[in-house]
């Protein structure tokens, strides 16, 4: 007997109700009486569950953070949903026990999203000791006809299981979201951002143009002959060049380009510390400074350090190397620029008039409350309220204005608009044209500019580069809310046109196109990159 009661114990590790009807037929044989095998049954349903959660726990968080999973799974998402499965996930977590095809699943999940140990082992406890009497005593009832009904029941539990997790889906992200001011406002949030198409991720907007690209490929008989269109930079600035290498390439320039300097990677935040007082004393500038990573995209990791406490703790948070750059004020737009080789002068495509939003204090309203009602920034909210979490119970000054991001960046919250046909003109395209000459073998991409005022971006003075960008760059003024997203496509295949294009013809100069290897692999280097921790703003002043 004692054997077989270690066999009811282990054998739920295999499968859990095929031992509770075997523990069933066991007690209707006469061979065990009914709570002994009941009690070994559930110990062993209740060590797997255990175990599940404790696979979860222990690698599910480290799994998260590597490729493939971290491509997929962004650290703020699971982090969200570790905090709405504790607050709201407890019966969940009871009912997966009565759903065989939720159990592996969500018993892995609350292990990987650290719900409490405590609450886990007792909800676990109790489910188990109302489902194996249950599932044994059935057994011992009506013998070999309960493993068709469990057989039925478990084809039946797929459906159930899509309907449980419908149900769970609807009522944390629609039913309870709807109970409170702030749930209504992020809802709202969610359906902008899903109904306007300048939210979309850049698969759903890209995946039409990706076909277009592929004819331009068969036409020009080569997939990567695109990186031909800036020779200067390696891949033409596909993926993952480095900011200092471009603009060195604008060096003798130097007047129309933000002051920078490297603080090279891997060296201890004190000396990198001293590298940048020692810059900017010699430079002649104060705070505010910019610091952002010498490889990045669309603004990661890009903040503006106020004092040489922030600058601290950005370099102490990120080891890789780090440029600091002089901050410009004034207005930032992005100037699209092309020029075919055989031509004597360049062209601009488009202009981007970026705008930084911010709200207005009321005096009553909480920054939070002015967050979730702005019109704009309700589209951003949970950037804005994340980027901002230290304040949002603070209540600004009436008409005092709280800017919500300074980086003309449209997945960090600006606003961009098409600035083509009211800022375009002879003097600006001659001052673009006569900058990108500075840079041997510079073709094709977009320039983030800033200047003093509206009127001498149209004179084309004053023009101060911060980045620069290469063949991935984007018409940015497509984003203009205004415009549709059939628009968006066809100015996408407009550039990607001109781009194979200026490659061709770079290639018949006897420029070398990047091969495809290189680029995948540059690929897989953007998403391995470290991620860069940009400071957060501090409280309103008073």
């Amino acid at each position: 007997m004692t054997m077989i009661l270690l066999w009811l114990v282990l054998a739920p590790l295999v499968s859990e109700d095929l031992t509770c009807i075997a523990a069933g037929l066991l007690v209707a044989r006469g061979e065990l009486p009914f709570w002994p095998a009941a009690g070994a049954t559930f110990a062993g349903i209740f060590l797997g569950d255990v175990i599940l959660y404790l696979v979860g726990r222990r690698w599910g968080r480290a799994a998260l953070r590597k490729p493939p999973l971290r491509w997929w799974i962004k650290e703020a998402d699971w982090q969200r949903a570790s905090d709405s499965l504790r607050e709201r996930g407890s019966w969940l977590v009871f009912i997966a026990r009565f759903v065989p095809s939720l159990r592996l699943t969500i018993f892995t999940a609350a292990g990987i999203l650290h719900f409490p140990a405590r609450r886990f082992l007792a909800l676990q406890f109790i489910a188990g000791l109302i489902w194996t009497p249950i599932l044994v005593g059935l057994s011992a009832s009506i013998g070999e006809r309960m493993k068709l009904l469990v057989h039925d029941y478990e084809k039946a539990s797929l459906l159930v299981a899509g309907v449980v997790i419908v149900a769970v889906l609807g009522t944390t992200h629609v039913l309870i979201p709807l109970c409170t001011w702030r749930g209504r406002r992020l809802l709202q949030s969610r359906w902008r951002r899903l109904t306007h198409w300048e939210y979309w991720p850049a698969w759903a907007l890209y995946a039409p143009v990706s076909v277009y690209i592929a004819w331009l490929a068969l036409k020009h008989r080569s997939l990567t002959v695109f990186t031909c269109a800036n020779p200067a930079i390696p891949g033409g600035g596909f993926l993952g060049e480095s900011k200092v290498q471009i603009l060195s390439g604008l060096a003798s320039a130097k007047e129309s380009v933000a002051r920078w300097t490297l603080l090279s990677a891997d060296q201890a935040a004190a000396f990198r510390e001293r590298q940048l007082a020692i810059w900017m004393k010699v430079e002649n500038l104060s705070w505010p400074v910019v610091l952002k990573p010498d490889v990045g995209e669309r603004g990661q990791g890009v903040g503006i350090c106020r004092n040489l406490e922030q600058a601290a703790r950005y370099l102490a948070a990120n080891s890789a190397a780090v440029i600091a750059q002089e901050y410009i004020p004034g207005g930032e737009y992005g100037v699209f620029y092309y020029r075919h080789p055989d031509e004597p002068a360049g062209h601009i495509f488009a202009i981007t008039d970026k705008r930084f939003p911010s709200v207005t204090g009321d005096g009553r309203q909480t920054l939070e409350q002015l967050i979730l009602n702005d019109a704009r920034a309700i589209g951003s909210a949970r950037f804005f309220l994340e980027h901002h979490a230290a304040r949002l119970a603070e209540i600004p000054r009436a008409g005092e204005t709280v800017p919500l991001t300074e980086l003309g960046t449209h997945c960090r919250g600006s606003l961009f608009l098409d600035g083509t046909e009211n800022l375009l003109t002879p003097e600006l395209t001659a001052a673009v044209d006569a900058l990108s000459k500075h840079f041997e073998g510079y073709y094709f991409g977009r320039y983030d500019i800033r200047c003093p005022t509206p009127e001498d971006l149209r004179a084309g003075r004053n023009l101060r580069v911060i980045e620069l960008n290469g063949v991935t760059s984007e018409a940015t003024s497509m984003y203009d809310p205004k415009h549709s997203v059939l628009f968006a496509w066809a100015t996408l295949c407009r550039q990607w046109r001109l781009c194979f294009a200026i490659g061709a013809a770079n290639r018949a100069r006897g420029a070398r196109p990047e091969s495809l290897a290189n680029l995948l692999r540059a690929w897989g280097r953007s998403l391995r990159e470290e991620k860069f921790e940009a400071p957060r703003p501090g409280a309103i002043s008073a």
